[in-house]
């Protein structure tokens, strides 16, 4: 499907269905990113409307006739959500199952258990990495919010030398690893390999986490110094369940799409034979459908069932954790339309025929666009959607592990400031009880390192691979 989706990219590329000149195509770039951040942060408006209204300014700006850019968004967005909404979906439903039967509390508090005073900040980090993995960074900060103030205020930590930890390996997550929204959208677009991504994506991940996290955190921690709000210390959801998954099957079972999506990509490189039956059996076994769909049926028993849950109960959780991912596939999917209209404007070959003479990584420029409609929109998912569809001609010529380091670099360009307009920053400003400079001064610093390091991290590796 990778490779399908590359040659589409060149072909709608090559067939513009504009003729404009690179003038009035980066005007009409400009026009319909400005309509969205516009709609977005004045008018409140939702950001799956907003990208159908700014796909279509695009266009008109652009001289398209109206009825091929609806036929390219349309296109895009079917593809995407036929691309990645099952993934999404499969990823909520592993993630709720964790949540409901107990297996996150567990993780922490075997972890917490075991860790000294000094060893906190990095036991945050670790936990907020594992159970981060196969969820959403908003989930994610639901789940561990109620740890982060236990701890600070059980411990006498001040909250950021805790919370700072966490929050940074919960978004290097979202961020960089699939198979969250974001990373699985550029893979695709950009025409990547997932298991080499995956791989290369946690050894950007683990430093970057760390400085941004119980690094950063001591210096949070003395220009911020706060307790725990007593207001937001929630009970938490599991602790009327009588019996618990164990640590061990708990770990096994969140980490089993990693390691089998991991091993078709060591299998492709060892093997490098696309008929060999080896590598056959384990494309299939590698893809990402099968290896959720697989951690999903195993969450069940290992999961579900360990912890007591009835086949009914079970059920109500699956049905439950759908529900809200609802607006995350319809903004996922109209970022893939509004990607595709780019793509089919000639913008994404305007940029590779502009950028030719420049003096700047191909990576660089992925990251520095994508920090561009970060900062514009405030979501990271809809400046890696775009952010991938304007540079993915790029990939065209990049060995696999350079496609896979382009995909990171736009991951972490999107994560860079995130500021007002921004659902996180309030979120993260809320629950510690801070103000909005406070926020600014960790939270929002925190996530620009976690940009900077992990670019720094990427135009490093590109050097070596």
């Amino acid at each position: 499907m990778t490779h399908l989706s590359v040659e589409m990219l060149a072909a709608d590329a090559a067939e513009p269905i504009t003729s404009a000149g690179h003038a009035q195509l980066g005007i009409a770039v400009l026009a319909g990113i400005a309509v969205i951040v516009l709609l977005i942060t004045k008018f409140k408006l939702h950001a799956f409307l907003s990208l159908i209204i700014g796909s279509l300014v695009l266009g008109a700006v652009a001289g398209a006739p109206l009825d091929k850019v609806i036929t390219s968004f349309s296109a895009g967005l079917g593809t995407t959500v036929a691309g990645t909404g099952v993934l999404i979906a499969l990823g909520a439903v592993l993630g709720r199952l964790l949540a409901d039967s107990g297996g996150a509390d567990q993780i922490v508090d075997t972890i917490l258990a075991r860790a000294s005073r000094k060893a906190m900040p990095w036991a945050m980090v670790l936990i907020a990495g594992i159970v981060g993995l196969p969820i959403f960074f908003e989930v994610g900060i639901v789940l561990l919010i109620p740890v982060v103030l236990l701890v600070a205020k059980r411990g006498n930590f001040s909250l950021m030398r805790i919370g700072i930890p966490a929050l940074a390996g919960l978004s290097v997550m979202h961020g960089l690893i699939p198979p969250h929204p974001g990373p699985l959208v550029a893979i695709d677009a950009v025409g990547a390999n997932l298991g080499v991504t995956l791989a290369l994506g946690v050894v950007v991940a683990i430093p970057t986490a760390i400085i941004a996290g119980p690094v950063f955190s001591r210096y949070a921690a003395r220009w911020v110094d706060i307790q725990p709000p007593e207001n937001m210390v929630p009970e938490r959801a599991t602790d009327d369940l009588e019996k618990r998954p164990g640590f061990g099957i708990t770990v096994a079972t969140v980490l089993l799409p990693v390691v089998m999506m991991l091993a078709k990509a060591l299998v492709d490189i060892v093997v490098d034979n696309p008929e060999h039956t080896v590598q056959r059996v384990f494309d299939v076994v590698g893809s990402p459908l099968i290896a959720l769909l697989t951690a999903v049926l195993v969450a069940m028993f290992t999961l579900g069932r360990a912890a007591g849950l009835t086949r009914g109960r079970i059920a109500t959780t699956v049905e439950k954790s759908l529900a809200p991912i609802a607006g995350v596939v319809l903004i996922v999917g109209a970022g893939g339309g509004f990607k595709q209209t780019l793509v089919d404007a000639g913008v994404g070959q305007m940029i590779l025929d502009v950028s030719k003479g420049w003096n700047i990584s191909a990576l660089l420029l992925a990251w520095l666009i994508a920090v561009a409609i970060r900062l514009a929109t405030g979501s990271a998912t809809v400046a890696t959607i775009s952010a991938a569809g304007l540079v993915a001609p790029l990939a065209a010529e990049m060995s696999t592990t350079h496609a896979a380091l382009l995909v990171l670099a736009i991951g972490c360009g999107s994560l860079f400031f995130s500021h007002v307009n921004d659902a996180g920053f309030w979120l993260v400003k809320e629950y510690f009880g801070m103000n909005v400079g406070q926020t600014l001064k960790t939270w929002s610093v925190m996530e620009t390192l976690i940009s900077v390091v992990g670019i720094g991290c990427v135009l490093l590796l590109s050097l070596v691979l």
